[in-house]
């Protein structure tokens, strides 16, 4: 891993690049939203409690991107959790590690945060970032559901 790579909260400028990580083929088939719908998103998401978008970053260029939610609980005995989201590398970063910086950077906010636990999510296909995040001792665990609204 490149020393020089850090990792910081997204800005409103960072967008273009961001979508350009997100317009990869094995994300969302390669589909990303408009500048404009991105960014009126991006305002309504920093209205939101513990929801940042973080960029990495080498020598000024972005090259890798994830979402973090620290949510509040009930449960747990009010203990908070997080959600690491919306993970995506650079193409030419790829196995530099830029993917293991950006997990265990998002680990240690949430460990800040006094989160109890870090989940994600990741579609069946991307078989590969699923070894990849189980390199960084993450376990399968139970199931998810969706269903379309």
């Amino acid at each position: 891993m490149n020393s020089l790579i850090s990792c910081r909260a997204a800005s409103k400028a960072d967008l273009p690049e961001i979508l350009r990580l997100y317009a990869q083929p094995d994300l969302d088939d390669g589909k990303v939203l408009s500048l404009s719908e991105a960014e009126r998103i991006f305002e309504r998401m920093a209205r939101y409690p513990d929801y940042t978008i973080y960029v990495a970053v080498c020598d000024d260029q972005i090259v890798g991107t994830f979402a973090l939610l620290s949510m509040d609980n009930l449960g747990h005995l009010g203990t908070p959790s997080a959600v690491i989201d919306d993970v995506a590398v650079d193409p030419a970063w790829q196995n530099r590690g830029v993917g293991n910086m950006m997990i265990r950077y998002a680990l240690e906010v949430a460990r800040q945060k006094g989160c109890y636990r870090a989940a994600l999510s990741s579609n069946l296909k991307r078989e590969r970032a699923h070894a990849f995040y189980e390199s960084l001792g993450f376990e399968r665990h139970g199931y998810s559901f969706r269903i379309s609204t």
